[in-house]
């Protein structure tokens, strides 16, 4: 990392991410809130724990269906402080425009955003914006920061994993992937699929209530296997999961064996993966499933002692294979 240049893969939330993080940011920010590289910092406060995160928005095109960048930022923040248990608060936006974007835009992308933050039941506080020369920017950018405030006695983490414990997908993986490729012309067939962009906030309370949670992430660049990953690197444990019971929609498979893609890899932006105890996982479970969020949730696989570190993938043949985290871009600039 001494050398060369920034790639679009080091965006993609795969290995050069984690390599980038590693090599760079976190050698020079190293601290024991920041060392964890959960998708929030937790940090105590008077009488409370906050946890606090940030996140940047550069999905081309800014309109999809299903979303628009604006919801993106949103519900992007919101998920990042609800999978580390909390209750989101407060948010900060920051616009960078570029010369040229129609007004209209950008009043329904902020809208949006407006309408958002308000079912959720969070405000936007504080914010900045800033307009580059035509050709500096693609239309487009945001950033956001979120505060969240963690309820008493919640305390869920990739530290607390054991084996044994079962892998719970909210819904079918892949819909944001496929939703952004047809927006951008790379789908030819009529193919009628949205975005899953939703905040997880309910549903993460409401999974968390069961008591049997263990750890909670949101699979979004990168996709479920690499999110996987990340879980199974942080708690030093191996996670084995079943093809044959992570939920696809037929259409979003019928893209990928067209394109070539894994959906296993597709970013998501309304799913929640949940590491439950083993004998709440059906609470667990049951829980999701009464929310609209997570009706077609189903548990595909679990924490295991052996492989440490690594996310192994039984197949419909009854075969195991290793499945690493995301290697180059595969879609960029997807969120």
């Amino acid at each position: 990392m001494k050398s060369g240049t920034i790639l679009l893969s080091h965006g993609a939330g795969g290995k050069l991410s984690h390599r980038l993080i590693q090599d760079v940011f976190l050698k020079a920010f190293k601290n024991p809130f920041l060392e964890p590289l959960n998708d929030q910092a937790v940090f105590p406060s008077p009488g409370k724990r906050l946890a606090f995160t940030t996140d940047s928005y550069v999905v081309s095109p800014i309109f999809f269906p299903g979303g628009d960048i604006g919801k993106l930022s949103v519900c992007g923040t919101i998920n990042d402080l609800a999978v580390g248990g909390a209750t989101p608060l407060y948010m900060s936006a920051s616009f960078i425009i570029e010369e040229g974007l129609e007004l209209e835009e950008l009043a329904k992308v902020v809208e949006s955003m407006a309408k958002t933050a308000l079912m959720a039941g969070v405000q936007i506080v504080t914010g900045d914006t800033k307009v580059v020369e035509k050709g500096k920017a693609d239309r487009l950018f945001i950033n956001t920061a979120g505060v969240g405030v963690i309820p008493d006695g919640v305390d869920v983490g990739p530290s607390f994993m054991e084996p044994g414990d079962a892998v719970i997908i909210s819904g079918t993986v892949g819909d944001h992937g496929v939703s952004v490729m047809r927006e951008r012309g790379m789908i030819t067939l009529d193919v009628d699929v949205e975005s899953d962009c939703a905040p997880l906030h309910e549903l993460a309370s409401a999974v968390v209530s069961t008591g049997f949670v263990k750890a909670m992430r949101d699979p979004t660049r990168g996709g479920l296997i690499t999110t996987l990953n990340e879980l199974a690197l942080s708690s030093g444990h191996g996670i084995l999961v079943k093809e044959e019971n992570i939920p696809v929609k037929e259409e979003v498979r019928g893209v990928c064996e067209i394109l070539g893609f894994d959906p296993m890899y597709l970013a998501n932006e309304g799913k929640m993966i949940c590491i439950a105890g083993k004998d709440g996982a059906k609470d667990v479970l049951k829980a999701m499933r009464k929310n609209p969020l997570g009706k077609d949730a189903e548990i595909i696989g679990e924490v295991i002692g052996e492989r440490s570190g690594k996310v192994l993938l039984e197949t419909s043949l009854g075969t195991r294979r290793i499945m690493e985290m995301l290697s180059g871009e595969q879609l960029p600039r997807i969120c």
